[in-house]
């Protein structure tokens, strides 16, 4: 019998270390051999395909707004690794605000790690989650970090950024993303950079995939 799926939702601010917490998570599962026990998945992949619109008009869209993500297809994607089955996940291009042409094939897993910045927002999608984690992080380091992180990884320039940080992320942060933290069932400060949560969830996920026998 296949031991259930566990989801593990990481939410917080632009830049307040999800996706670190996540990925260092997942590096030390790696490390003990049961890598295809764990996966990561992104909440960004999920922003809603813009063909129909110039660059000059994608570049005005409020990334951070409840209504830029496809949430519907997240949750049928949840919905369907939850029951053993594969899902082809979408790929985005930061430096076009698009989707990729190409998407990815993603197997099941015993736990799957899913961060974004509005995951608890959507009711029925933080009912999917088994555990809500909320990354609390002051929002001037958030923007220093994606300020490094816009220009350096995603092809973005020093005045774009704080434009947006100033118009979209951070009256979006206080109106969708902060509010949710009362629905998280821990709050990690410091994301990625909190080793001892770090550890105490690496524990948790460590239970989980190696159970003890009865």
């Amino acid at each position: 019998m296949n031991h259930p799926v566990t989801i593990i939702g990481i939410a917080g601010a632009s830049g307040a270390g999800k996706s670190l917490l996540a990925t260092q998570l997942h590096s030390r599962i790696v490390k003990q051999g049961l890598g295809e026990k764990v996966t990561i998945l992104h909440e960004d992949y999920y922003y809603r395909e813009r063909n129909d619109l110039t660059f000059e008009e994608r570049e005005q869209i409020n990334y951070d707004h409840p209504q830029a993500f496809q949430h519907e297809l997240l949750i049928e994607h949840l919905d369907q690794l939850k029951t053993g089955r594969a899902v082809d996940v979408p790929q985005y291009d930061y430096s076009q605000h698009n989707r990729k042409p190409e998407r990815l094939a993603l197997a099941p897993a015993g736990i799957i790690i899913l961060e974004g910045i509005l995951i608890l927002h959507d009711p029925q999608l933080a009912e999917r989650l088994d555990l809500k984690i909320f990354v609390d992080v002051p929002m001037d380091i958030c923007l220093t970090r994606r300020l490094k992180r816009d220009i350096q990884e995603r092809g973005r320039s020093l005045d774009s950024v704080l434009s947006q940080y100033e118009q979209t992320v951070r009256p979006m942060y206080f109106e969708f993303i902060e509010p949710t933290k009362q629905h998280a069932d821990l709050i990690v400060p410091r994301g990625g950079q909190n080793r001892p949560a770090v550890n105490v969830l690496h524990s948790h996920l460590q239970g989980l995939l190696t159970p003890n026998p009865e």
